[in-house]
């Protein structure tokens, strides 16, 4: 009896295992590192992303929609409604820029800035859930950072 499909011998040879792969790896370590973060941020009523944009306002409070989408790798059709529920929960204030109007500059609230504080405990928290030294960390990061420059074609 003879069959179009390939025997488990030549499907094993020529299809790429699962484990194999640098999608997968970076995939699952993704969703990892969101399972740690989504158990941190809740107490705070975040999430990952949310996080990240509060991180970007801790450093400036003051940022432009795309220069926020520039620096965490997001267009304005996914930071928008992220910056409307972070507006809703009183953490953020939207104004048109007075230069230009079609511009929407982000801003800290009081209450944006007060969860600064309550925040400081998470990466220190990450770290540890990641029992990485501090090397192994940065050289980690670095690697991840080079990888996707490349693949955005930014080297």
């Amino acid at each position: 009896m003879s069959s179009s499909r390939p025997s488990p011998m030549t499907a094993t040879a020529s299809t790429p295992r699962l484990d194999a792969q640098l999608c997968f790896a970076l995939y699952s370590a993704g969703l990892a590192m969101n399972k740690v973060y989504r158990k941190l941020l809740k107490p705070l009523g975040l999430t990952y992303p949310q996080y990240l944009v509060m991180m970007v306002l801790w450093q400036d409070e003051s940022q432009s929609v795309s220069e926020i989408g520039a620096r965490l790798f997001l267009d304005s059709a996914t930071l928008t409604p992220l910056l409307k529920r972070l507006e809703s929960a009183g953490l953020v204030a939207r104004l048109r820029s007075r230069e230009d109007e079609r511009h929407v500059v982000i801003t800290l609230t009081a209450r944006g800035k007060a969860l600064q504080a309550r925040a400081g405990k998470v990466q220190e928290s990450v770290f540890c859930a990641t029992q990485c030294t501090p090397s192994e960390l940065k050289h980690l990061k670095s690697e991840l950072q080079d990888l996707r420059g490349k693949l955005s074609g930014r080297v």
